[in-house]
This record gives C-alpha cells, structure tokens and sequence, in this order.
C-alpha cells in the first residue's frame, strides 16, 4: 500500500530553532544508529519512519558507517524514502556524518578533504538524494589540520551536497576554534551532535555544552537513555532480548553495579512522581534547558517512538527535582 502521512503529524511536536539559525528541529529525532542494518526487519524499519513522521519526528539521522554493515543504514533509509517519502522530501531533515572508519586504506576514515568529500557522495548515492540537510564530521581529527577539515565542510556546503553542516563528538575548546574558521568562510554551521545524558555529563565537563550556547549553535543529543540504563528494563535482572544479552559491545553486564542499579532505581521512583516512566524523564531531562535543540531516540519499534514523545509538553522540572537527580547520580 502506498503511503499517505498523517494529515495532523504537525499538531502535537515541539520544534526549537537551531542555535540562531532559521532552521528548526524537532525536539526527539529519529537516530539510525542500531536499528536500520540489513541485520533488522526492513517492513519494521519502514513502519519505524511512518510512525516518527506521522507524529512530527521530521528529522532522520545517520552516519555513513552505520549499520551493520557500514552502510546499510543509509541505503535502506534510501529504500524507504523512495517507497514512501519522495512526495515529502522537502519536509525532511536527513543529516549524515563522516569521521570514524567506513573503508580500507589510508583515505577512508577521520578529517581529510578526500574522505569527508567521497563519504558524502558515496552516502548520497546509498540515500538516493541530491543533498543531506545537515552533514556532520563525526570526530576530531588530530592529524588533519583543523582548517582542512572545515574546508572540506564548506566546499561540500558551497556545491550544493549539504545545506548546513554540523560537529560531533568534539570539546568545547576545539569547537570554538572550529567555529571561527567556519564563520570566516560564511559556512552555515549550526549544530554539535554529543553524547549526554543523566549519567553522561561530559559535554558539561568539556566546556561543549557552555561553548555552544556561548556562540549561538544548536546541541543534539545522543544516548540519552545511556544506552538503556535510564529505563526501567534491568531493574529485574538481565531481559533475553535486551542489547546486554544480544551485544555487549557498548553496554555490558559489569556497568550495572549494585550501585548503578540503586541510582536507577531511585530515579525510577522519581519519574513515578513526576509521572512519568523513567526513559520519559531521562529524555526530559537532557530538554531541560533551552541549550539542547533536540535529542536522538532510537527505537527497534514503532511502538517505542509513541512512548518517546510523550515527553513533548513535559520537559519542565523544579530545582527540587534537579537537585535531587543530581544527588541521587553523585552518590
């Protein structure tokens, strides 16, 4: 069956400007990072998108290296959007990212202007779109100059491949150093993408969160559920299907400590005060504040997204419930 978007996805989102650019994003994001491989159900993955667009989520985002394997994200986001989304493209945000390995040999990984310019055009053709809305260098690079790095970034700007451009996984320091590169080239550079969370307050630590606002440029977060520890999914032990069981490659069973478990849970029982569940809370909490744009979710089904942006309207906490998070985190 062909696909007709839902004629009220606009009615109910939140959508916040980019750091002082005219764009606008939706408060939750859909991220592609683990549920978009050719190792996951592609019927899933297309009622995944509907479901996010019919309610608002009009920003999908990707890398080039994502998957498994490589890749496979993009082309079949490119599957879908040619099924079901080319009547909207132009409602869409696509954001792709070049930086961590995609290919052998010495030109296909980190900050050159080779591998960030033949990234995008290998990640346009998976994707089977002109442009990317947002094109992010996925990591800093301590071996490429800085400048080149950038450079590449505004060449990729000026030929029409990208509309805006953005950083991820850098520091504040480095980012500001970026950043005045850029707007020397009268690049669009709008947002940072990092990792940030109840349990992850780097950005907060690397001078990233602070520095971004300090110059007017969005945040997007990603793992703001920590990777699943800020549900309530482990609060009884280890679920079958849960990612700990399945690939503990970025979570595994020695991160919930009984001190961990006892963080969780106390947060757990704040969420059911604040009622909410617990991932809701999380989600809010990374909101909280007008220095973060939006924040990525991922989801394995649609169900999952639903749950997700009940958290529009519901981002507001008191200083009480912030203190008392971060004493619970700091104990």
């Amino acid at each position: 069956m062909s696909y007709t978007a839902d004629q009220k996805r606009y009615e109910t989102m939140r959508y916040e400007s980019c750091g002082n650019s005219g764009l606008k994003l939706p408060i939750v994001s859909l991220g592609f990072w683990h549920n978009f491989g050719d190792n996951n159900n592609f019927d899933n993955m297309k009622a995944m998108c509907r479901t996010a667009f019919d309610n608002g989520i009009t920003h999908f985002d990707l890398a080039n290296n994502y998957g498994p394997k490589p890749g496979s994200a993009e082309r079949n986001l490119g599957k879908i959007l040619k099924d079901d989304f080319v009547s909207y493209r132009d409602e869409l945000l696509i954001s792709t990212k070049a930086g961590y390995d995609m290919w052998e040999g010495p030109y296909g990984n980190w900050g050159s202007r080779k591998y960030l310019t033949a990234s995008l055009d290998q990640s346009l053709i998976r994707l089977g779109v002109d442009y990317v809305d947002i094109y992010y260098h996925h990591r800093m690079d301590p071996n490429t100059p800085l400048e080149e790095t950038m450079g590449a970034l505004d060449s990729i700007v000026k030929s029409g491949k990208a509309l805006y451009v953005g950083l991820s996984n850098y520091d504040g320091d480095t980012l500001r150093k970026a950043s005045a590169i850029l707007d020397e080239l009268k690049c669009p550079f709008i947002i940072n993408q990092n990792r940030y969370s109840i349990f992850d307050r780097t950005i907060e630590q690397n001078g990233l969160k602070e520095t971004a606002y300090d110059l007017k440029k969005g945040i997007i977060a990603f793992s703001p559920l920590a990777q699943g520890m800020l549900t309530n999914r482990y609060l009884n032990g280890i679920p079958a299907d849960s990612r700990i069981a399945k690939d503990g490659r970025f979570l595994n069973e020695s991160a919930l400590s009984p001190e961990k478990l006892a963080q969780i849970s106390a947060l757990n029982d704040l969420a059911g005060e604040r009622g909410q569940t617990l991932a809701e809370m999380a989600l809010s909490w990374v909101l909280k504040d007008s220095h973060v744009t939006s924040v990525l979710i991922g989801a394995s089904k649609p169900e999952q997204i639903l749950d997700n942006i009940k958290i529009v309207g519901h981002t507001s906490f008191s200083a009480e419930e912030l203190n008392k998070i971060d004493s619970i985190v700091n104990e």
